[in-house]
């Protein structure tokens, strides 16, 4: 007896329940119609392509939109396949995406709830919504179909990926941050992630409503940005330090010069006078490079009254260290790392990534020097993201550097699901208030806690 037929007659207990349903899945009848769906929507789909004027303007959507829907009409009559409307809308917008857009990935991309999306081969697509994981539905018709919307990414961009060249960081138009890996490296088949970024920025108001951070640490911050001090923005991957970056950067005054140093440009600054400048990876002969660092050092000869980098990586934390300790005041940028005493750690070894051979009290000198302030961020157990330290760099005792926490976060419990807590001042006033007054800001005296203490 066959083990389908002692598992239907109950005589296989066995079977774990996913290859039970593994089983069944193979047996359901639906599985041809959707065959049936596919092959209809790949002929509609190359007809059209082979009736499409070559010489049509892509870019302009609502026209090239309207001459699809007229001749997809006219080629569903040919077909004489009879499909509800729902159906045919559904199919209709699916062959527009194909011609388009980035195929299954445009439902995705437009669905604003959704934060991150991970293809992981052709028939695994997840989302992150709201800090959680979740699969979709959703799938591509092949590998090869999955190459192609990929190629469809990177090509505009002047990137390629292919077996000499089989992983790349990419943007779409929209700004959203593009990784791709395709096999040999990728052994699921080609894989996608995509960091989406907002179409509307974030605002000072949706940080405080999301409860990322409170009133006071905004108006503490935002003094601490006009008075010209070097902050560090850090935390680790996904923990919303680019957003965090791009709301400090809308602090820098109008009439000052900002330029961007990014590996895929994100930043989103409303101001009228600010330069973007982005990196190149090499060519296939392995020439061509521009490296953040490369970017670092030419912009300081582009009179920039603030630099901006997007992330702190290798290298180029010397140069940026450099530029803090050398006029260029009121610096920005971000870096991975667990903690605010980490964040220190990574900048050593970074700056001995730049391979100068230099003592590390002499690194610690310069660190202690440059940095003022550190905000950390993190992504909470129930997937939302706080700032959880902001900590001033005070200086060098003997060869240790001093730090003071000037907020930390309070977490009061768990309530259901969400991490409850607040981000409240430590009563300490940090060294640099002469610097803010200075500046013609005068914070409230509350601003750090009742009992303030000076150092």
């Amino acid at each position: 007896m066959s083990l389908l037929k002692r598992i239907e007659d109950g005589q296989e207990t066995g079977t774990p329940p996913s290859r039970l349903e593994e089983l069944r899945v193979r047996r359901a009848p639906a599985a041809p119609a959707r065959d049936t769906f596919i092959d209809l929507k790949e002929r509609i789909q190359d007809k059209l392509i082979a009736e499409l004027d070559p010489q049509m303007d892509i870019s302009r959507t609502d026209e090239v939109r309207r001459t699809i829907e007229e001749m997809y009409d006219q080629i569903l009559v040919q077909e004489g396949t009879i499909l509800t409307r729902q159906e045919r809308q559904r199919l209709f917008e699916q062959i527009v995406a194909e011609i388009l857009g980035f195929g299954p990935l445009e439902t995705l991309l437009g669905d604003e709830s959704i934060t991150e999306i991970m293809v992981n081969g052709a028939q695994k697509v997840y989302i992150e919504r709201q800090g959680k994981i979740e699969k979709t539905n959703l799938a591509f018709e092949s590998d090869d179909h999955l190459m192609r919307i990929i190629d469809r990414i990177v090509s505009p961009l002047g990137r390629r990926i292919d077996e000499s060249s089989p992983y790349v960081d990419a943007r779409l138009p929209d700004g959203s941050r593009v990784n791709a890996i395709i096999p040999p490296l990728a052994l699921n088949g080609p894989t996608l992630t995509i960091r989406k970024f907002s179409k509307i920025p974030l605002t000072i108001d949706d940080l405080i409503r999301f409860g990322t951070i409170t009133p006071e640490a905004i108006e503490f911050l935002n003094a601490c940005v006009v008075a010209r001090l070097n902050v560090i923005v850090s935390g680790g991957t996904g923990s919303g330090k680019t957003t965090s970056l791009n709301v400090l950067s809308g602090f820098i005054p109008n009439d000052e010069r900002i330029i961007t140093v990014e590996n895929a440009a994100e930043l989103q600054l409303r101001q009228e006078h600010v330069v973007t400048l982005e990196s190149r990876p090499p060519n296939i002969e392995g020439k061509g490079e521009v490296s953040i660092r490369d970017l670092v050092i030419n912009c300081l000869r582009m009179r920039p009254d603030r630099i901006v980098v997007g992330e702190c990586r290798s290298g180029e934390a010397l140069d940026m260290l450099q530029a803090m300790n050398t006029g260029h005041d009121g610096s920005l940028t971000t870096l991975h790392s667990n903690s605010p005493r980490d964040t220190l750690a990574r900048l050593e070894t970074m700056v001995l990534m730049a391979g100068m051979d230099l003592p590390v009290r002499a690194i610690r000198e310069q660190i202690a020097s440059a940095v003022d302030l550190i905000v950390h961020q993190e992504r909470m157990r129930d997937g939302s993201r706080k700032i959880v330290n902001i900590t001033e760099v005070q200086g060098m005792e003997g060869d240790v550097i001093v730090m003071s926490d000037i907020f930390g976060f309070e977490q009061q419990g768990m309530e259901g699901g969400r991490v409850i807590g607040r981000l409240k001042p430590t009563g300490l006033r940090p060294k640099f208030v002469e610097r803010i007054e200075t500046a013609n800001i005068h914070l409230p005296a509350g601003i750090f806690g009742a009992s303030v203490r000076n150092f």
